[in-house]
C-alpha cells in the first residue's frame, strides 16, 4: 500500500511538471511574436524621428546590412546599419553602437549621419542610467541629447569632442560626468566609422527595395 501511494504521487508530481512545462512553452511561443512585433515597432519609431517616413522611399528594414568594428562601434556583436535612401539615392543612415562604458552599463544609440558626413540625430535606445541623474541623456528627459545635431567630426574640432569638463564643447550633467563622457565618445567614433567606410555603408542594396 505504501509502495502504491509513493508511485501514485510520483506519477501526479511528474503530470504536473509536465503541465507547467507545457503552459509556460505554449505562454512563450505565442508572446514572442508579438514581443518581437512590439521591439521592432518602437525601433521603427526611433528611426523616424530621424529619419522622417517622407524623406525616404525603402523600407528601412529590408535595406539593412551588418558591420563590425568593436574598437569604433563599442561591440563585438554585430551592428545594424538602416539606410535610407530617396529614389535610389542616399539620403541617410542610422548606425546603431553602443557606448560601453556608461556609469551603470552600456548605452546603446542610433546615431543618425548624412551623406555628407553631418549627425542629423542621436537617440538612446536603451540603458541602464540611474533615473533622475543618468538618465538625463534620453530625449523625454532632457535636449542634452539634442545637441549632436548637426554636429560633424570637424564640428567641432576634434579635441573639442569631449564634455566640458575635459575640455569640449558638450555640457555633462550634475553629479554625473562618465555617462555623458561615454556617449560622447561614442558619437565621435561612430562619426570615425562613417568616414573610413563610408562607400560601404552607402553601397546599393544587394536586393530590390
Amino acid at each position: 500500500m505504501r509502495y502504491r501511494t509513493i508511485l501514485f504521487t510520483g506519477i501526479l508530481l511528474s503530470l504536473f511538471t509536465i503541465i507547467g512545462a507545457s503552459l509556460v512553452a505554449y505562454t512563450f511561443e505565442n508572446t514572442k511574436a508579438r514581443i518581437a512585433a512590439n521591439e521592432r515597432a518602437a525601433l521603427l519609431r526611433n528611426l523616424h524621428v530621424l529619419v522622417p517616413p517622407d524623406s525616404h522611399t525603402n523600407d528601412l528594414f529590408r535595406d539593412v546590412i551588418e558591420v563590425r568594428d568593436p574598437t569604433l562601434l563599442g561591440r563585438r556583436d554585430p551592428v545594424q546599419v538602416y539606410r535610407a535612401r530617396r529614389d535610389g539615392e542616399p539620403v541617410a543612415l542610422v548606425l546603431t553602437p553602443e557606448a560601453p562604458d556608461g556609469y551603470s552599463g552600456a548605452v546603446r544609440l542610433l546615431v543618425g549621419i548624412d551623406p555628407e558626413g553631418t549627425l542629423i540625430g542621436v537617440r538612446v535606445l536603451s540603458h541602464r542610467e540611474t533615473p533622475g541623474l543618468g538618465d538625463a541623456i534620453e530625449a523625454e528627459r532632457s535636449d542634452w541629447i539634442l545637441d549632436f545635431t548637426g554636429r560633424s567630426l570637424g564640428d567641432p574640432p576634434a579635441a573639442q569632442w569631449r564634455v566640458r569638463r575635459d575640455g569640449g564643447v558638450f555640457d555633462q550633467f550634475t553629479g554625473a560626468t562618465v555617462t555623458p563622457r561615454a556617449v560622447v565618445n561614442a558619437v565621435r567614433k561612430s562619426l570615425i566609422y562613417f568616414e573610413q567606410h563610408r562607400d560601404k555603408l552607402f553601397a546599393p542594396p544587394t536586393e530590390p527595395e
